[in-house]
């Protein structure tokens, strides 16, 4: 479904991709951990042409998105969530949502995702008119994810959904993304330094270092593995 083949990206002249090979079946939630600067975010931003890439391509359903504007990147079927929420403050969770369709103009099947998005997360319902700006950090983050669902995304992109999370929302949401990847047949792919939990919800992996692939693997194998016990899951609860 995706493939990110040799990709290399700088900003400014520092290297934040260093010839890095991702890919994802179509079905699959695939992790990606490490520490800060690590260059998860940036595989993210390339993919939606946030960032442009030096070298390497991209492709989605067979198809070469390199370097393609992110509208249309989106309306092909790809949509993210971006770190630190982002909402609109001063407009309604509403109208949040509706923001999240920009690029479709089936009325119907809107009308159906947006209240499939309410039955998912209930207290967004509760709050349908109000200001998003007074939402709390946990029910920010479901309106955020419910916006990119609003695009009827195959595959959805996910930065750091867990960031200043109590633990509890944190296993909240990642019930939210295995219910997503396994009910609405929407593919996954989950940037997350909250190793423990990416790797307990995904299928496989991939644990980046300076903008590299150091390791990957069945999510469940690297769990167990040393190198990553020692590396990525060290003083995770």
């Amino acid at each position: 479904m995706l493939e990110f083949s040799d990709v290399e990206l700088f900003y400014d002249h520092v290297y934040a991709l260093k010839g890095v090979s991702i890919n994802l079946e179509k079905g699959e939630t695939v992790a990606l951990i490490g520490a800060n600067g690590a260059g998860k975010s940036s595989i993210l931003r390339a993919i939606t042409g946030l960032a442009a890439i030096r070298s390497g391509s991209i492709r989605f359903e067979n198809e070469d998105i390199t370097g393609r504007p992110a509208s249309e990147i989106v309306a092909r079927g790809i949509a993210m969530v971006p770190e630190g929420r982002r909402v609109f403050p001063y407009m309604s969770v509403k109208d949040n949502l509706l923001m999240g369709a920009f690029t479709r103009t089936d009325k119907l099947a809107i009308r159906q995702t947006l209240d499939g998005i309410l039955e998912r997360f209930p207290r967004l319902k509760e709050r349908y008119g109000q200001a998003a700006g007074t939402l709390s950090g946990g029910e920010q983050q479901m309106m955020v994810i419910g916006r990119a669902l609003m695009a009827g995304p195959r595959l959805l992109l996910l930065d750091e959904p867990s960031l200043g999370m109590a633990p509890k929302l944190v296993q909240d949401i990642a019930r939210s993304i295995v219910a997503i990847n396994r009910d609405e047949n929407v593919s996954v792919l989950l940037v997350e330094q909250n190793s423990r939990m990416a790797l307990s919800i995904s299928h496989r992996a991939y644990a980046l270092s300076t903008g590299t692939v150091a390791i990957e693997g069945m999510s469940k194998e690297l769990l167990a593995d040393e190198r990553v016990k020692k590396l990525y899951l060290g003083g995770e609860v």
